[in-house]
């Protein structure tokens, strides 16, 4: 996609007519134009050229975005197309205008209607007052002509704007009042002061519009904050000694090699090739505690260097780097357009020639109906003045820029504004199993002993046969054994087995160790019918259980699952909260899915299903509503891809990022209902904001044509018509700022339990129960108090009464109950 900045655009009006110039150039496949960050993105095969000049055809400026650094290169709206220079600019015109205004004010008004005291010379002198005014008004219009200028230059274009609406208004009652007061020499017709009035007050609203539109885009600011503007690189001298040399982080190109001392911010995206640290990644993941570091770890840009020294080679850098595509992402959601915008747009189009026609009308009806010029021209003056395009064409882009700029804040990226629309729409979410619901890590979770067998003889035996295995299980079983500091045996002859068994012969060759299935492990020796039952109670749990002989007797079972990751529970309560069908895939048996799904609380499992499955799964599901996937792995790309909103988890891989329409930097699944609540929150902003610009336009006009003056008597103003108008936009984009007080986040419900525990002596039992309890990732929290003889537990997820049993009698205490 091509991006150009745009220069000239006032309103709605404006941006609609620039849309239709670019679409009409040959070649031009899509334009899309953003009022609020003056910005355009094209895509197709027509020359930078023709579109600069199809722009400039339409009355406007342009020029390509090609010619920036490397970030902006890459489409990334600069630091500097943010910088709130309009507030500041608005504020210079309206002091200036209000000085000159307050004069004018107290000559027509004051002297003219309320006698105040004015010099000798002008306290008789009706023409000189009016001279004076006539100056006063000329020069508030001089300092605004801004106003005349592109309002003029649009409907010399044919592409008349709100420019062209005050331009008109104001002019038409400096224009009036010089001929009144020329050709009869009395002030009391003049609207003198209604054409300066009319022009500051506009400058009000714009300015207060200006510096709200600012506060829209703090988030993406704050974002291009973190960027780093300096890397220190490695180089060799001419007498080929290694110096640190400092540069612009733009300079820094692939493969350079840079250092980061403890305190510094990481300037790109690198490899450790040296030193151990840790490092500070909660700008881009959420992440408060660091994560250690050490030679072939990634390490992102805007990261901070917590500790050690490291030495890093660059990989990613510019617009590649982890911070220049977040960024990228944000901007892209603000520079697309919602589908409900473009409503709006077609509205805008012909909604300037069309306020004007009313205002023609107007002057000419009350012409025919026997008032004078003057009576009519204020009619038709205040129809100009009060018509506002601005709230109509601000009414979904700031919303857009507030709601993407909310998530991104929350680690929660929206990549275009379609998905930020479309995704509180949905009504069924499919959830990848494997490291979506799951840890996608597998663990130890039980270890069941046959009689005479101690635990730990069972871990050494299970250790000294699986740290040979690749099987992910094997190193499950591995890992545990590790933390335990459990010492192998010494092993031969290690073979793995059709049918998922394992066995090898200790050094000596005295003694066969084997592991493996159910199915493998009865065939090679006795296996109790109540230790077969214990299987087949965790096989219903969705774990897997392995068995482990030595010789011919059973040493017992140790089971391994990739657990649940302990928010997973939580957040499938949430979505179905807000409405939403949540359903599991995965290509795992059916028994284990089942019981995974029963679990996390899933409203259907579908198991058994491969990558192409999972696809053509989410088109059946489509038939039932719009659908949300949620995945992290590239086997993930297609459902992702086909699904009507695609979710990637942060930390999964490139290509279902890529291939998503959000990506959760956070890694929590948590934020799928936080995103669905930002959507629903943005899309109800826009609704109240298209339905403010439409009434205050439906009731504004015929109210300022004069309409309900015979049936209700109210007659407006020119004055307080751009008064009104002035205030339109900025409600509409005051509106969108309540987004940045939205909580996206649901609350999380704790659930309490009371255990009685007996044999608890001292402060150390207490110590002792409360670690093994805190340990779990369901237990937010444990009160432990060995004279009351009780342990209060808080639960994030429920946990089976059974299971926080054994914990606390496996440190032998008993549990003598638990409400």
């Amino acid at each position: 996609m091509m991006k150009f900045e745009v220069t000239g655009m006032s309103c709605a009006a404006c941006s609609a007519r620039v849309e239709k110039a670019v679409g009409n150039v040959p070649g031009v496949q899509s334009c899309t134009v953003n009022l609020l960050t003056n910005s355009m993105g094209v895509e197709g095969t027509a020359s930078e050229e023709e579109i600069v000049a199809a722009v400039q055809a339409a009355g406007y400026g342009a020029f390509s975005k090609a010619a920036g650094g490397a970030a902006e290169s890459a489409g990334t709206i600069s630091a500097d197309a943010l910088e709130d220079t309009e507030t500041s600019q608005m504020k210079k015109r309206l002091f200036a205008s209000l000085g000159f205004l307050i004069v004018l004010m107290y000559i027509s008004m004051g002297v003219g209607m309320l006698e105040w005291p004015v010099p000798g010379t002008l306290q008789d002198n009706v023409v000189g007052q009016g001279i004076i005014q006539l100056i006063l008004t000329g020069i508030i219009m001089v300092i605004n002509q801004k106003f005349f200028i592109n309002g003029f230059k649009g409907l010399i274009n044919r592409a008349p704007n709100m420019d062209t609406l005050v331009a008109l208004g104001a002019g038409a009652a400096f224009v009036y009042s010089s001929y009144v007061l020329i050709d009869t020499g009395h002030i009391h017709d003049l609207y003198f002061e209604s054409a300066g009035m009319i022009l500051t007050l506009i400058t009000v609203g714009k300015m207060l519009e200006a510096r709200s539109k600012g506060k829209t885009t703090d988030a993406l600011k704050s974002l291009m904050k973190l960027a780093p503007k300096t890397a220190v690189l490695i180089r060799t001298n001419e007498s080929g000694e290694e110096a640190e040399t400092t540069v612009a982080v733009d300079q820094v190109k692939k493969g350079d090699i840079f250092v980061v001392r403890p305190g510094e911010s990481i300037p790109v995206d690198g490899i450790v090739e040296e030193g151990i640290s840790a490092v500070n990644e909660s700008a881009l993941t959420g992440e408060s505690i660091p994560v250690d570091k050490g030679a072939g770890d990634m390490v992102s840009a805007a990261t901070v260097n917590m500790s050690g020294f490291l030495r890093c080679e660059a990989v990613r850098v510019g617009e590649d780097t982890t911070l220049a595509q977040i960024i990228q992402m944000v901007s892209d959601a603000a520079a697309t357009k919602a589908p409900i915008a473009k409503v709006a747009d077609k509205v805008s189009g012909v909604f300037v020639p069309a306020v004007i026609a009313i205002a023609f009308i107007t002057m000419a009806v009350w012409l025919v109906l026997g008032q004078p010029l003057g009576y009519a021209l204020a009619r038709g003056i205040s129809v100009l003045v009060i018509s506002c395009p601005c709230a109509l064409g601000l009414a979904t882009p700031v919303a857009i820029m507030v709601g993407s700029g909310l998530g991104a804040k929350n680690k929660i990226l929206f990549k275009t504004a379609v998905s930020l629309e479309e995704t509180g729409k949905v009504k069924i979410a499919a959830l990848d199993k494997t490291g979506t619901i799951t840890k996608g890590e597998p663990k130890v979770t039980d270890i069941i002993t046959s009689p005479g067998v101690t635990e730990s003889e069972l871990m050494k035996l299970a250790y000294s046969i699986e740290r040979k295995s690749e099987h992910p299980l094997a190193k499950a079983v591995v890992s545990a054994a590790e933390k335990k500091a459990v010492e192998p045996y010494a092993v031969v002859d290690f073979l793995v087995l059709p049918g998922n068994g394992i066995t090898a012969k200790s050094a000596d060759s005295k003694s066969v160790f084997t592991g493996g299935s159910l199915s493998f492990a009865d065939r090679q020796f006795e296996i109790p019918t109540e230790m077969k039952e214990r299987a087949e109670r965790l096989a219903d749990e969705g774990k897997t259980p392995l068995f482990f002989g030595k010789d011919e007797e059973l040493m017992g079972i140790i089971a391994v699952a990739d657990v649940i990751k302990s928010d997973s529970p939580e957040a499938i309560r949430q979505l179905q909260e807000l409405g939403i069908k949540v359903v599991m895939l995965t290509g795992d048996n059916a028994r284990t899915a089942e019981a995974i799904g029963r679990q996390a609380g899933v409203d259907k499992v579908i198991a058994g299903v491969l990558p192409d499955g999972k696809e053509q799964t989410i088109r059946s599901l489509q038939e039932k509503g719009k659908v949300i996937m949620v995945g992290d792995g590239i086997n993930d790309a297609p459902a992702l891809t086909r699904a009507d909103i695609g979710i990637a988890i942060g930390a999964g891989t490139d290509v279902a990022i890529d291939a998503a329409d959000v990506v959760l930097m956070n890694n929590s699944l948590l934020d799928v209902a936080a995103a669905v609540r930002l959507s629903r929150a943005t899309l109800r902003n826009i609704h109240q904001n298209l339905f403010w610009a439409f009434i205050y336009n439906i009731i504004g006009i015929p109210l300022a044509a004069g309409v309900f003056i015979s049936v209700l008597g109210w007659q407006l103003n020119p004055m307080f018509a751009a008064a009104a108008m002035s205030l339109s936009s900025f409600c509409v984009v005051t509106n969108a700022l309540r987004l940045n007080l939205l909580k996206i986040r649901g609350e999380e419900k704790i659930m309490k339990k009371t255990m009685s525990i007996e044999g608890m002596m001292c402060m150390h039992c207490e110590a002792r129960v409360k670690k093994v309890l805190e340990a779990m990732p369901e237990v937010e929290a444990a009160e432990v108090s060995h004279e009351a003889g009780t342990a209060v537990v808080e639960l994030k997820n429920d946990v089976a009464d059974d299971v926080l049993k054994k914990i606390i009698e496996d440190q032998d205490y008993k549990v003598l109950g638990i409400e």
